[in-house]
């Protein structure tokens, strides 16, 4: 079972909008509404505290984007000052998934295996690129891209934290 009540990364602020603290938000996923279903997100940047905040309104953006402002942001330089920030929600508050899917964030840490079962590693991060998905796993110190196709990934199980990849042939490593 995923851990539901860890925060999950789902945006980074990308800039300031106009000048009374509107922020663009750059959503990992361009379909996710989760920032619009929520009330409070924790803030996040590398070498100081998390801070949480209320939103005060947030609205859906061209490309991908969502324009939002929070409770005591309220002029471009506190906006300017959140720049690179990442933006995260409750687990819990995704939303839920149908049969056969699952969050990415839920298989990070998941166990490598070959379909013996035999250990190939851990996955440690996931890519989006143009053409696919990729789940990096990582194992003695080098990576591997694994499609997250049907043809690299047989299966995946949340609550056993495994994935089983069929083969590591033809994965270049990195």
């Amino acid at each position: 079972m995923p851990d539901l009540d860890r925060w999950v990364a789902v945006g980074s602020i990308v800039k300031p909008h106009g000048v009374r603290g509107e922020l663009r938000v750059r959503l990992y996923n361009a379909e996710s509404d989760v920032l619009l279903q929520v009330d409070t997100v924790r803030l996040r940047r590398q070498g100081q505290p998390d801070a949480h905040v209320n939103i005060r309104t947030a609205r859906p953006a061209s490309g991908g984007f969502l324009l939002i402002a929070f409770e005591g942001v309220d002029d471009r330089d506190a906006a300017e000052a959140l720049r690179g920030v990442v933006l995260e929600v409750p687990r819990h508050a995704l939303p839920p998934l149908d049969p056969g899917e699952f969050y990415v964030c839920d298989v990070i840490g998941a166990h490598a295996v070959l379909p013996d079962g035999t250990p190939i590693g851990t996955v440690v991060d996931f890519q989006s690129f143009p053409s696919t998905q990729v789940l990096v796993v990582e194992h003695d110190g080098r990576r591997f891209d694994v499609p997250l196709v049907d043809d690299f990934v047989q299966s995946v199980d949340v609550d056993a934290k495994r994935v089983v990849i069929s083969s590591l042939d033809g994965l270049e490593s990195g």
